[in-house]
């Protein structure tokens, strides 16, 4: 599948892999400059092969809160967003999502590409159940351009003419004519989300390329959120693996007259007690990937992602590892044990290193 913006890709000569089905850019030139670019000025990634879906109807709020792990009623405002998960009835991940509040009975989720169908078929199946009375529409008639970087909000003002949108608070969304942009994203960099028409996505790429916005692929995508600390679907959590184990807790709204998704099995796991936990390694001498096996004080354990950290300039990752772990480790890399240290994610905040 393309997107959108294929072509764009091809003229700039992206590398293109398979992900998820979809022929995305993995680069355009290198990935420690796309990094670079997020994390000192402005950077921008096609990332349409993501699914938005609208909820609309008398009972979409009712629904959701059904559905997902967090209160959507703390929603109180048009515009306003949460970060939450979808579980299945073992309280495992589906997936990480952000819903937006369009209306009183209106909402926007935007669900991850490469479990995009089976949220789809998930959510469908249980409005049929539950007999709510809403619309599911997915959006594969929207397009979603992400800008990221310290300079972003500054740049999008320009080129889309949209002063309001200095005032827009983080995980907060306004309509600006056909487009709706929100103050989210996946980089740890303050920035936007545009989800545009269609036809409106190639013009808003040409403004954006034409003002000295850097095009980025899917390896500083990757690169930028693993130093911020911010979890992969499928890698860093999965439909086998609770909030509680994805270091995702504080998403969970568990008040007692709430009934979602999982919450049942959630209380039974948290009764009987986690054996591990999602943290941080930090390493030199190395790269860390995912699968690689961690020596920690409290046992063996598992990268579940690792990269080298373009900002900090050594290896970072998240790793699945004993709950009593702490202090130093060891990674065996190529049949090697390499010296770790066990930290608490963010690896760096605003482009900052957090660990020293």
């Amino acid at each position: 599948m393309k997107t959108a913006l294929y072509e764009k890709h091809v003229r700039l000569e992206a590398q293109l892999v398979d992900f998820a089905g979809w022929e995305m850019p993995m680069r355009y030139s290198s990935t420690i400059d796309e990094h670079h670019a997020v994390r000192n000025h402005v950077g921008m990634f096609d990332v349409s092969h993501m699914l938005t879906v609208d909820f609309e109807g008398a009972q979409s709020a009712l629904f959701l809160q059904r559905l997902l792990a967090s209160d959507v009623s703390k929603l109180s405002k048009d515009g306003q967003a949460l970060y939450t998960v979808m579980l299945n009835e073992r309280g495992g991940i589906i997936d990480d999502l952000i819903v937006y509040r369009l209306h009183e009975t209106s909402f926007r989720i935007v669900f991850n590409a490469g479990v995009a169908t089976t949220d789809l078929e998930w959510v469908t199946a249980w409005q049929q159940t539950t007999a709510y009375s809403l619309s599911i529409t997915p959006r594969r008639d929207l397009s979603i351009v992400a800008v990221q970087g310290p300079k972003a909000i500054q740049t999008v003002v320009e080129i889309l003419d949209c002063p309001q949108l200095m005032a827009v608070q983080p995980f907060t969304a306004i309509f600006h004519n056909e487009l709706f942009i929100g103050r989210t994203g996946y980089t740890g960099e303050d920035g936007v989300e545009i989800i545009c028409p269609n036809a409106d996505a190639t013009n808003i790429w040409s403004q954006l390329l034409n003002a000295g916005v850097l095009p980025c692929g899917l390896g500083a995508r990757d690169t930028l959120r693993l130093e911020a600390g911010m979890n992969l679907n499928g890698q860093d959590m999965t439909p086998d693996l609770t909030p509680y184990e994805c270091a995702l807790s504080w998403v969970l709204d568990l008040e007692p007259s709430r009934d979602f998704v999982g919450q049942t099995a959630l209380a039974e796991t948290h009764r009987q007690g986690i054996a591990t936990k999602l943290t941080g390694i930090v390493l030199q001498g190395g790269v860390m990937r995912s699968g690689y096996e961690v020596q920690s004080n409290a046992g063996l354990g598992t990268i579940t992602s690792g990269s080298f950290s373009p900002t900090l300039g050594y290896s970072i990752a998240l790793a699945r590892i004993p709950r009593a772990s702490t202090g130093d480790c060891s990674v065996l890399i190529r049949n090697k044990q390499k010296a770790g240290r066990i930290v608490r994610p963010p690896f760096v905040r605003h482009g900052e290193k957090v660990h020293r």
